[in-house]
């Protein structure tokens, strides 16, 4: 999640609360290692944005804990999960952002970087597009992939190696 989407959803519910103390509090469940924060980085401009960041925890049990098991929360699952291990191999993890397009992650590592999309489901062929797009607009030569949970959406797509997650979280990067 971003601090953005808590803010407008606490607006949603009628209450106030100042951005300041909403990083705050954000700072302390970091701290705490309840979360962790991950950077927007501007592709296009090479650096580090001080907006829009995102979220994560650093232990998904904690959502089943407080929530219960949802199934409708898969695909943030999944994000979350991939996140999680990239910074485990010691990447750096930022959040992508090519003009109006969202990047899941940009995760570099000494002199490598790739770049991940993730989407639990990519069986419409719409999905698959919208997804794909998000890298094919990055135009380097560092290794793109599209992780999904689909077991027919594999090989190479103009340069984008689309694997199965359980693969990709078991190699080491």
């Amino acid at each position: 999640f971003s601090a953005k989407s808590v803010s407008a959803y606490l607006k949603n519910q009628q209450r106030k609360l100042d951005h300041e103390t909403l990083y705050n509090y954000l700072n302390a469940l970091q701290a705490s290692f309840i979360l962790q924060r991950a950077p927007r980085y501007d592709l296009k401009g090479k650096e580090l944005l001080q907006t829009n960041e995102k979220y994560f925890l650093m232990d998904i049990s904690l959502l089943h804990a407080l929530q219960g098991y949802q199934p409708s929360l898969i695909a943030g699952m999944l994000e979350n999960v991939v996140y999680t291990e990239l910074c485990r191999q010691g990447f750096r993890v930022y959040v992508g952002k090519w003009a109006d397009v969202e990047v899941d992650f940009v995760a570099e590592k000494e002199d490598r970087r790739i770049y991940v999309q993730v989407c639990y489901r990519v069986d419409a062929p719409a999905t698959l597009t919208r997804e794909l797009a998000a890298l094919k607009d990055i135009h380097d030569n560092y290794p793109k992939y599209l992780l999904t949970t689909d077991d027919l959406i594999t090989g190479s797509y103009d340069g984008i190696q689309c694997v199965h997650i359980c693969d990709f979280l078991m190699e080491d990067w």
